[in-house]
């Protein structure tokens, strides 16, 4: 009878227990304070912000903070678009108070990566120090507008933190991803808060979208063209191809007309009749998607040479 009951009892129990490891539960996590956030799933449900939390990487678990609390996650999408971080579990007391020494060596790092740089008479800015939980490695990131030949300075750290040490350059835009920042628009800076890969950026892209080409307005603090002119690229690329473009002459209502101006956020386009601009008027999507474009008048053929 209890042997019945007890596995009457498991077998009542697993499903309920296959339904709770199916729950999925997403994050927010963040490695260092101010770093660029992070998307992570964990099967806990009730992990809070400012929490920290041990996820895997590469080179072993490291220890991170949740800054947004979890929602569950569809089930319909575990299988796909689902971030490849995942929390293992919660710190115990001994790695938070371990994570609270790691970022005071690295503050230490800093400073004596700085006074090394200095004392070598070195043509470098140092940005950030990386240094693993688990000590097999520190990290130095590290601007430069020329190449840098780093091997005394590499030797010294190696020296003084017994452990392997990589210097490892950054660009413009790297640089202003690892410190953050607000931009032009008022908000966090794109590049710390979501963006992992830099997409190229051209003076075409503001061209296309009518955006003053005053260096000021078109470049972000990191002194390059503004990432946001990638966003929204394609649809008014797109868009433009549907409009008349300016300089041609379209027919409405038996009338040729020439388009002065486009404007494709509003999707209007301003005509005037050839002769007489002061009789401009607006076009709305509908009005101009029904005009006809004019036909070119017909090239006239050569004249053969009578021999």
């Amino acid at each position: 009878m209890n042997s019945h009951s007890e596995a009457h009892n498991q077998s009542g129990a697993g499903p309920q227990e296959a339904t709770a490891q199916a729950e999925i539960f997403h994050y927010q996590i963040q490695s260092r304070p101010g770093s660029q956030l992070q998307a992570a799933t964990a099967a806990i449900a009730d992990i809070k912000a400012n929490e920290l939390v041990i996820i895997n990487t590469d080179h072993g678990p490291e220890t991170v903070t949740v800054i947004g609390a979890g929602f569950k996650w569809p089930a319909e999408q575990q299988q796909k678009n689902m971030p490849a971080v995942k929390i293992l579990r919660r710190a115990s007391q001994d790695e938070t108070e371990k994570f609270a020494r790691l970022l005071e060596r690295e503050e230490e790092a800093f400073t004596i990566c700085q006074n090394q740089i200095a004392h070598l008479n070195l043509d470098m800015k140092l940005i950030m120090v990386e240094r693993y939980s688990n000590g097999s490695k520190i990290i130095f990131y590290f601007t430069a507008e020329n190449r840098v030949d780093f091997r005394e300075l590499v030797k010294e750290l190696v020296q003084e933190f017994r452990t392997r040490v990589e210097m490892r350059q950054i660009g413009v835009r790297h640089e202003t991803k690892l410190i953050g920042g607000l931009g032009c628009c008022g908000r966090e800076l794109c590049c710390a808060s979501y963006i992992t890969k830099f997409a190229p950026v051209s003076i075409k892209m503001a061209k296309e979208q009518d955006v003053p080409l005053n260096p000021a307005k078109i470049s972000g603090i990191c002194n390059r063209l503004l990432c946001c002119l990638t966003y929204e690229y394609d649809s008014y690329r797109q868009i433009r191809k549907m409009m008349p473009r300016p300089g041609k002459t379209i027919q409405l209502h038996d009338q040729t007309v020439k388009v002065l101006q486009c404007n494709v956020l509003q999707e209007t386009v301003t005509v005037a009749p050839a002769n007489d601009r002061d009789k401009a008027q607006v076009l709305t999507r509908s009005e101009w998607e029904q005009a006809k474009p004019t036909q070119p008048p017909p090239t006239p053929k050569p004249k053969k040479n009578k021999k």
